[in-house]
Parts: structure tokens; sequence; C-alpha cells
């Protein structure tokens, strides 16, 4: 099991968040998203968002820590990973 999460970085709604992904499935990712009590509607096609007060919570799960870059190219070597062409529908 690889459940990835990149360092909260991402400004939104007045607090930072970072993306919880698998570069194994998605089953997988939502398995542990429903062990960690991560709502489904946080899920966006291939990560799931979550907020900065989570991650060390995340990472004391079993989630493993990389930076943003490392984890686009694992989420995109797994083939999971959804394009920003096909997130707006082109």
């Amino acid at each position: 099991m690889t459940v990835l999460i990149d360092q909260a970085i991402w400004p939104a709604h007045n607090t930072l968040w970072a993306h919880l992904v698998s570069d194994e499935s998605l089953d997988e990712l939502h398995a542990f998203a429903t062990a960690a009590g991560i709502q489904r509607r946080a899920f966006d096609r291939d990560h799931y968002d979550v907020p900065e007060h989570r991650w060390q919570e995340l990472v004391e799960l079993g989630a493993e820590p990389v930076t943003a870059r490392q984890l686009v190219t694992r989420l995109a070597a797994s083939g999971l990973r959804v394009s920003q062409r096909e997130r707006r529908g082109l």
C-alpha cells in the first residue's frame, strides 16, 4: 500500500491544503481516506484535498510524505492522474 501526501502549500478557504493520492489504485485511496475519516466530498477525481491541520495525523496513519513534484510524478506513472485537460472536460 502506498498512499502519498504532499506538503500543505495550496491556499484556499483560509487554510493551506495538501493532496492525498495512491500510486496503486483509487480503491486503496478511498479505503485509506475512509479509515482516516476523510469525507468523500474532499475527493477530486484522482486525489483528496486535506487541510494542513490533518497532515501530521495522516502521516502517522501511514501516508508517505513526498514533495509536490514527487506526488505528481508517481501519480502519473501509476496511470491514475487526471490531467488538467480531462478536468476541464476537453
